[in-house]
């Protein structure tokens, strides 16, 4: 299965900074566009496939604003998740509250104008949880049970599943940093059931909760899943997971193995290079980039690992050190 496209964000002076769970802009529009031609959509009836894309072809351009003036029209919901797109890309955080007000006020459970309000009015991290927590009952509310049941699975294909699959995602990429790995695993579980496609990445954050938590057959049962991917994150989570196994001639296996997927991972982890301070803003497979990716997932679990610390210095060929450098968490 593919991952979607890994998206980063610069430090922003938020309490959530760590987190890269909203897309970007150009997203958001897509998002909202193929909202649009769901709506326009609706109510017609065609006889056969060419039909409907012969009436996808007119939504192009101007065809689609003339299109939706003839639609029904948008419900209060609706309504309200309009305003939330437009408060999520609004140039100011004055602006940006008022649209989200509004949209609450047309639909109380907007799972993205919740965010956005959470977003302008948290000021402790603890805050940050509570306002996301409360956008994912929301959610939860406003899709209602019987919709999880009927279509767990490919939840995200589905447009109207977006923000609340966005609330949980950042919900759950918090908690860790609260002392909450347990229930953050929930949650991270909880999504993978809901879209095995994993459009977000939740298995790159999911592998290094298990590892960091010693949850070996999770990480074992995860990396099984999706033994296809070839991403650093995977290849060096492997190698801690054999490590962690006890089975040192496989781990040793793997190492070679993740250092031909990417080679600075390891400069990383044995502190041969500085630790950055922020995110960087795209990636390609085997960059620096990308490594500093991967250490924002699995840094925290190699670093609660001394001896894979040592293992990994080790391999190096500086087995005369007494201890190797001292390991930090990433971001």
């Amino acid at each position: 299965m593919d991952k979607p496209e890994r998206k980063t964000n610069k430090a922003a002076a938020q309490p959530r900074r760590a987190s890269n769970s909203n897309p970007p802009p150009s997203r958001l529009m897509m998002e909202q566009m193929m909202r649009d031609i769901h709506r326009a959509m609706e109510g017609h009836e065609f006889a056969t496939t060419e039909d409907a894309n012969a009436f996808l072809a007119t939504l192009t351009g101007p065809g689609l604003g003339r299109a939706l003036q003839n639609a029904a029209p948008p419900s209060a919901k609706e309504q309200a998740q309009e305003l939330a797109y437009r408060a999520m890309d609004a140039p100011s955080a004055r602006q940006a509250k008022k649209l989200a007000q509004q949209a609450l006020a047309k639909d109380p459970d907007c799972v993205d104008a919740i965010v956005v309000i959470t977003d302008l009015e948290a000021r402790t991290l603890e805050e940050v949880v509570a306002g996301l927590k409360k956008a994912v009952e929301a959610g939860e509310r406003s899709l209602g049970a019987e919709f999880f049941t009927e279509n767990k699975g490919y939840f995200w294909g589905l447009m109207e599943t977006r923000p609340y699959m966005r609330a949980r995602m950042e919900l759950a990429e918090l908690l860790p940093g609260t002392g909450r790995l347990s229930e953050a695993i929930t949650h991270f579980e909880a999504l993978m059931e809901l879209n095995p496609n994993d459009n977000q990445g939740v298995r790159d954050v999911l592998l290094g909760c298990y590892l960091a938590g010693d949850n070996l057959d999770c990480a074992r049962r995860l990396l099984r899943d999706y033994r296809e991917d070839a991403s650093a994150v995977f290849a060096w989570g492997r190698t801690l997971e054999r490590f962690l196994s006890g089975d040192q001639a496989a781990a040793q296996r793997e190492l070679r193995q993740a250092r031909k997927q990417n080679r600075f991972v390891e400069l990383y982890l044995t502190m041969q290079r500085p630790l950055p301070t922020e995110m960087p803003e795209m990636y390609s497979p085997g960059s620096d980039e990308e490594a500093i990716l991967c250490l924002n997932m699995l840094s925290g679990a190699w670093a609660d690992h001394p001896l894979a610390a040592s293992w990994l210095w080790e391999q190096l060929g500086f087995r005369t050190r007494s201890s190797p450098p001292s390991q930090a968490k990433l971001f």
